[in-house]
């Protein structure tokens, strides 16, 4: 037997890897897997190296994920360190408020998902618009809209009819939903509209916004009574 394949197998037995083997042999690693091809012993190397190189991979993603989780956190509350001192330039602005109220009562309250709002009143809809781009300053070729609609509704009169609301294109619009069944009072003649822009830090600002402007005009009504 070849004196390096002896060394091969004592140190397969003491379960290295064929990287490890080929580095400190120089030897192949395709000369190493014909020589352990049927070797019993070596299978059980193999095994005992993934379950080991699992469980390293395993705890590298966990760690992975805990670095990552305090990473968005401090991103996060950068967001919301950067409303607060924001806010007491644009508290008395009424447009500033009034969106706010609006997300507040028809925005997507889970922090977690993204940043929109659903509702069917057209100048609702065209107020919400001047608040994203007046106030928040989201460039108005940035924004997304949706379009739900019944199914006995024109999807191309709808569509044409919030285009001209929002002041979008028709490119920024994503496919329309249509919902099953008949609207029975023909009351939602131009479907829903459902506006989508900005990302977590947008989101993590307004969240800390509609807390301060709802302190401060509860404490006021207050002060009132």
């Amino acid at each position: 037997m070849r004196k390096d394949k002896a060394l091969a197998i004592k140190l397969r037995r003491s379960d290295k890897s064929y990287s490890e083997i080929s580095k400190k042999l120089g030897i192949s690693k395709s000369t190493l897997a014909e020589w352990f091809r049927h070797d019993p012993l070596s299978q059980k190397t193999k095994q005992l190296l993934t379950r080991r190189a699992a469980e390293i991979s395993r705890k590298r993603m966990i760690r992975l994920g805990e670095i990552n989780k305090i990473r968005w956190e401090k991103w996060r509350e950068s967001a919301r360190n950067e409303g607060r001192k924001l806010f007491p330039t644009l508290v008395q602005n009424p447009l500033f408020i009034a969106g706010l109220m609006l997300y507040w009562a028809e925005g997507d309250s889970k922090i977690e998902n993204p940043f929109r709002l659903t509702n069917t009143n057209p100048k609702m809809i065209a107020l919400y618009i001047r608040f994203l781009t007046k106030i928040l300053r989201v460039p108005i070729e940035n924004l997304r809209a949706t379009v739900i609609l019944y199914p006995d509704l024109s999807e191309k009169e709808c569509l044409r009819f919030w285009e001209k609301t929002m002041g979008i294109s028709e490119s920024q619009f994503y496919k329309t939903q249509f919902i099953k069944g008949h609207h029975p009072t023909k009351r939602l003649s131009n479907g829903i509209c459902m506006i989508t822009c900005g990302g977590r830090q947008l989101k993590e600002k307004v969240a800390v916004w509609i807390d301060l402007a709802s302190n401060q005009l509860l404490q006021s009504s207050l002060r009132r009574d």
